[in-house]
């Protein structure tokens, strides 16, 4: 059994397949997805349909899935005179931010699935973790999808907002914990500062930042194995 850890597909179905080809996913495995599967790519939907058929993929909330159910169960309402009436200041600012953050693609993709299968990715989506504290081979792990937003020292992990969890980047500079290291996504490692490495996984502290930047041109997706720190990457995106 091995345990491997993907973050931040942003609808990269064809990067993800061949991602899952290079590890050679086995049913005895279990891979943890740190967040944001939907926007920016051409195929959210369709991937998050993949890992709902995967019973040994587990996944942990991203910020871009927490905007997606801030607004999908309203888009699925018929337009009427009355569903825009209540289209109040709130949802209206969930919308838009969604929308600057890149939601037309997963929009696109939900609008063409029937009643039943919107429902059933809006609960699947739902019952994403927050976190996940985990051991493999002889380290322990936390799995979360932003990093540790205030931090401090004497908090516990279970004393973070959500904010601080999928929103607020991690800092690298700064060690959380002696003994546990901290696997993100959230921030794609061609913008880490100084990282000699950029487009590739990035450790420092005992944080392992694992968003490649698969939207980016020339970036990946990334796969670590947790049991054995192996590194596996897509080819490179070639869009412009």
């Amino acid at each position: 059994m091995a345990t491997y850890v993907i973050s931040d597909v942003h609808g990269q179905y064809e990067m993800f397949v061949e991602l899952l080809g290079k590890i050679q996913l086995k049913s005895t495995d279990v891979l943890y997805i740190l967040g944001d599967v939907l926007d920016r790519g051409p195929h959210p939907i369709k991937t998050l349909k993949l890992l709902m058929k995967m019973p040994n993929a587990i996944c942990i909330l991203g910020n871009h899935e927490l905007m997606a159910l801030e607004c999908l169960e309203f888009l699925m309402q018929e337009i009427t005179e009355d569903s825009i009436n209540k289209l109040d200041e709130k949802m209206l600012d969930n919308l838009l931010t969604w929308q600057f953050n890149g939601s037309q693609t997963t929009i696109d993709e939900f609008s063409e699935l029937d009643s039943e299968e919107k429902q059933e990715v809006i609960n699947f989506i739902k019952d994403f973790l927050i976190y996940e504290e985990i051991s493999a081979g002889d380290k322990e792990y936390l799995l979360v999808h932003a990093g540790l937003g205030n931090y401090s020292p004497e908090k516990d992990v279970e004393d973070y907002s959500l904010h601080d969890l999928i929103w607020m980047r991690a800092d690298y500079d700064v060690k959380y914990f002696e003994d546990v290291y901290v696997v993100t996504g959230h921030t794609p490692t061609q913008t880490i500062e100084d990282n000699p490495r950029p487009g590739f996984i990035y450790r420092k502290n005992n944080h392992v930042a694992i968003d490649c930047g698969a939207n980016y041109p020339g970036g990946r997706l990334a796969a670590l194995c947790l049991e054995t720190g192996e590194e596996f990457y897509s080819s490179p995106n070639e869009t412009e």
